[in-house]
Protein backbone atom coordinates (compact mmCIF):
# COMPACT_ATOMS: atom_id res chain seq x y z
CA UNK A 1 0.00 0.00 0.00
CA UNK A 2 2.97 2.68 0.92
CA UNK A 3 4.54 1.72 -2.71
CA UNK A 4 1.22 2.42 -4.25
CA UNK A 5 0.56 5.52 -2.02
CA UNK A 6 4.62 6.67 -3.22
CA UNK A 7 3.69 6.39 -6.72
CA UNK A 8 0.98 8.93 -6.50
CA UNK A 9 3.13 11.50 -4.67
CA UNK A 10 5.96 11.42 -7.36
CA UNK A 11 3.54 11.49 -9.97
CA UNK A 12 2.40 14.48 -8.41
CA UNK A 13 5.69 15.94 -7.61
CA UNK A 14 7.35 15.24 -11.08
CA UNK A 15 6.99 18.49 -12.22
CA UNK A 16 8.36 21.69 -12.75
CA UNK A 17 5.68 23.49 -10.60
CA UNK A 18 5.50 23.42 -6.53
CA UNK A 19 2.14 22.00 -5.69
CA UNK A 20 1.59 23.16 -3.26
CA UNK A 21 3.82 26.62 -3.71
CA UNK A 22 6.94 27.31 -2.19
CA UNK A 23 6.20 29.78 0.26
CA UNK A 24 5.85 28.21 3.88
CA UNK A 25 2.34 27.85 5.49
CA UNK A 26 1.12 30.64 7.64
CA UNK A 27 -0.03 28.58 10.60
CA UNK A 28 4.15 27.97 10.75
CA UNK A 29 5.42 31.24 10.34
CA UNK A 30 3.33 32.30 13.38
CA UNK A 31 4.16 29.43 15.47
CA UNK A 32 7.82 29.64 14.93
CA UNK A 33 8.14 33.28 15.40
CA UNK A 34 7.87 32.55 19.15
CA UNK A 35 10.35 29.33 19.64
CA UNK A 36 13.50 29.28 19.99
CA UNK A 37 15.67 28.11 16.87
CA UNK A 38 16.95 24.30 17.66
CA UNK A 39 16.61 21.00 16.20
CA UNK A 40 13.28 20.77 14.21
CA UNK A 41 11.53 17.91 12.22
CA UNK A 42 9.00 17.76 9.41
CA UNK A 43 7.12 15.00 9.02
CA UNK A 44 5.55 14.36 5.30
CA UNK A 45 7.30 17.32 3.95
CA UNK A 46 6.81 16.37 0.39
CA UNK A 47 8.58 19.64 -1.81
CA UNK A 48 10.15 21.36 1.05
CA UNK A 49 8.58 24.72 1.13
CA UNK A 50 8.36 24.91 4.78
CA UNK A 51 11.76 22.94 5.55
CA UNK A 52 13.32 25.37 3.51
CA UNK A 53 11.76 27.96 5.59
CA UNK A 54 12.80 27.00 8.74
CA UNK A 55 16.29 26.35 7.34
CA UNK A 56 16.60 30.08 6.17
CA UNK A 57 15.66 30.89 9.74
CA UNK A 58 18.30 29.12 10.95
CA UNK A 59 17.22 25.82 12.33
CA UNK A 60 19.15 22.59 11.95
CA UNK A 61 16.24 21.02 9.85
CA UNK A 62 15.78 17.37 9.17
CA UNK A 63 12.67 16.03 7.01
CA UNK A 64 11.10 13.22 5.79
CA UNK A 65 8.28 11.94 3.18
CA UNK A 66 7.65 8.88 1.38
CA UNK A 67 8.12 10.52 -2.07
CA UNK A 68 11.84 10.84 -4.02
CA UNK A 69 10.58 13.04 -6.12
CA UNK A 70 9.09 15.30 -2.98
CA UNK A 71 13.03 15.09 -2.04
CA UNK A 72 14.37 15.77 -5.33
CA UNK A 73 12.44 19.41 -5.22
CA UNK A 74 13.01 19.59 -1.61
CA UNK A 75 16.51 19.52 -2.18
CA UNK A 76 16.22 21.82 -5.44
CA UNK A 77 14.53 24.29 -3.38
CA UNK A 78 16.86 24.23 -0.53
CA UNK A 79 20.36 24.72 -3.52
CA UNK A 80 18.08 27.44 -4.54
CA UNK A 81 17.82 29.27 -1.21
CA UNK A 82 21.13 28.02 -0.14
CA UNK A 83 20.54 25.95 2.75
CA UNK A 84 20.86 22.69 4.17
CA UNK A 85 18.71 20.27 5.22
CA UNK A 86 18.82 16.35 6.01
CA UNK A 87 15.88 14.96 3.59
CA UNK A 88 15.07 11.27 4.46
CA UNK A 89 12.81 8.63 1.95
CA UNK A 90 10.80 6.25 4.18
CA UNK A 91 8.53 5.77 6.56
CA UNK A 92 8.98 6.82 9.98
CA UNK A 93 9.79 3.80 11.71
CA UNK A 94 12.53 2.86 8.94
CA UNK A 95 14.32 6.41 9.33
CA UNK A 96 16.20 5.59 12.79
CA UNK A 97 15.35 8.69 14.17
CA UNK A 98 16.09 8.56 17.61
CA UNK A 99 13.89 9.25 20.92
CA UNK A 100 13.72 13.15 22.15
CA UNK A 101 15.61 14.07 19.21
CA UNK A 102 14.13 17.39 18.28
CA UNK A 103 13.00 20.51 19.82
CA UNK A 104 10.35 21.07 17.45
CA UNK A 105 8.23 18.85 15.34
CA UNK A 106 6.32 20.05 12.46
CA UNK A 107 2.82 18.56 10.52
CA UNK A 108 1.60 20.48 8.05
CA UNK A 109 -1.34 18.47 6.40
CA UNK A 110 0.33 15.63 6.74
CA UNK A 111 -2.47 13.01 6.85
CA UNK A 112 -1.56 9.59 7.65
CA UNK A 113 -3.91 6.14 6.58
CA UNK A 114 -6.39 6.43 9.94
CA UNK A 115 -5.35 2.75 10.96
CA UNK A 116 -1.99 4.09 11.45
CA UNK A 117 -2.83 7.45 12.03
CA UNK A 118 -2.42 7.22 16.31
CA UNK A 119 0.67 5.25 16.35
CA UNK A 120 2.73 8.01 13.54
CA UNK A 121 1.65 10.17 15.84
CA UNK A 122 2.81 8.52 19.35
CA UNK A 123 6.03 7.93 17.65
CA UNK A 124 6.33 11.23 16.23
CA UNK A 125 5.59 12.62 20.01
CA UNK A 126 8.45 9.91 21.64
CA UNK A 127 11.37 11.63 19.32
CA UNK A 128 10.30 15.23 20.47
CA UNK A 129 12.21 16.13 23.83
CA UNK A 130 10.27 17.14 26.80
CA UNK A 131 9.57 20.69 26.67
CA UNK A 132 9.40 20.21 22.65
CA UNK A 133 6.35 22.32 20.72
CA UNK A 134 4.44 20.30 17.88
CA UNK A 135 3.20 21.99 15.70
CA UNK A 136 0.19 20.68 13.47
CA UNK A 137 -1.83 22.07 10.70
CA UNK A 138 -4.54 19.66 8.99
CA UNK A 139 -7.71 19.74 7.47
CA UNK A 140 -10.76 18.98 9.74
CA UNK A 141 -13.82 17.00 9.19
CA UNK A 142 -15.88 19.60 8.62
CA UNK A 143 -13.52 20.19 5.05
CA UNK A 144 -15.90 17.74 2.97
CA UNK A 145 -18.61 20.15 2.51
CA UNK A 146 -15.97 22.88 1.56
CA UNK A 147 -13.98 19.85 -0.86
CA UNK A 148 -18.07 19.52 -2.37
CA UNK A 149 -17.97 23.25 -3.29
CA UNK A 150 -14.65 23.75 -4.19
CA UNK A 151 -12.31 20.76 -5.36
CA UNK A 152 -9.44 22.83 -5.23
CA UNK A 153 -9.55 23.25 -1.88
CA UNK A 154 -7.40 19.83 -1.59
CA UNK A 155 -7.43 17.55 1.17
CA UNK A 156 -8.10 13.68 1.58
CA UNK A 157 -11.26 12.35 0.13
CA UNK A 158 -11.44 10.10 2.88
CA UNK A 159 -13.46 11.67 5.65
CA UNK A 160 -11.57 8.87 8.12
CA UNK A 161 -8.40 10.82 6.83
CA UNK A 162 -9.49 14.11 8.03
CA UNK A 163 -8.78 15.35 11.51
CA UNK A 164 -11.41 16.32 14.69
CA UNK A 165 -10.00 18.12 17.62
CA UNK A 166 -10.55 15.47 19.93
CA UNK A 167 -8.66 13.14 17.55
CA UNK A 168 -5.68 15.40 17.90
CA UNK A 169 -6.05 15.06 22.14
CA UNK A 170 -6.14 11.46 21.67
CA UNK A 171 -3.20 10.82 19.33
CA UNK A 172 -1.18 13.22 21.43
CA UNK A 173 -1.68 12.22 25.27
CA UNK A 174 2.21 13.31 26.00
CA UNK A 175 1.62 16.53 24.81
CA UNK A 176 0.21 19.64 26.97
CA UNK A 177 -2.03 21.79 24.65
CA UNK A 178 -0.68 25.30 24.00
CA UNK A 179 -3.46 25.75 21.35
CA UNK A 180 -6.14 23.79 19.89
CA UNK A 181 -8.75 24.83 17.49
CA UNK A 182 -11.19 24.15 14.29
CA UNK A 183 -11.70 26.92 12.30
CA UNK A 184 -11.77 28.03 8.90
CA UNK A 185 -9.04 29.22 6.80
CA UNK A 186 -8.23 31.17 2.84
CA UNK A 187 -5.88 29.03 1.61
CA UNK A 188 -3.38 29.97 -1.56
CA UNK A 189 -0.47 27.36 -1.48
CA UNK A 190 0.09 26.70 -4.91
CA UNK A 191 -2.31 24.67 -7.24
CA UNK A 192 -3.68 21.97 -4.68
CA UNK A 193 -4.64 24.25 -1.42
CA UNK A 194 -6.77 27.10 -2.90
CA UNK A 195 -10.30 28.66 -1.34
CA UNK A 196 -11.96 28.31 2.12
CA UNK A 197 -10.76 25.29 4.27
CA UNK A 198 -11.85 23.64 7.28
CA UNK A 199 -8.81 23.04 9.54
CA UNK A 200 -7.62 21.78 12.91
CA UNK A 201 -4.33 24.20 14.13
CA UNK A 202 -2.88 22.91 17.30
CA UNK A 203 0.30 23.72 18.71
CA UNK A 204 1.42 21.63 22.32
CA UNK A 205 4.27 21.29 24.80
CA UNK A 206 6.05 18.01 25.58
CA UNK A 207 5.56 17.15 29.29
CA UNK A 208 8.54 16.84 31.07
CA UNK A 209 7.95 14.35 33.48
CA UNK A 210 10.99 14.14 35.34
CA UNK A 211 10.28 17.58 36.43
CA UNK A 212 6.79 17.01 37.19
CA UNK A 213 7.93 14.45 39.76
CA UNK A 214 10.69 16.81 41.30
CA UNK A 215 7.68 19.00 42.21
CA UNK A 216 4.97 16.36 43.27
Amino acid sequence: MMKRAAGIWDERYSGNEYVYGEQPNNYLKEQLEKIPVGHILFAGEGEGRNAVYAAGLGWKVSAYDISTEGKRKAQQLADRHRVQIDYRVGELHELNYEKEQFDVIVLIYAHFPVDRRASIHRALSDCLRPGGILILEAFSKNHARYQAVNPGAGGPKDIAMLLSADDVKNDFPQLDIIELEETEVNLAEGTYHNGLSAVVRFTGRKRDLGKADLTD
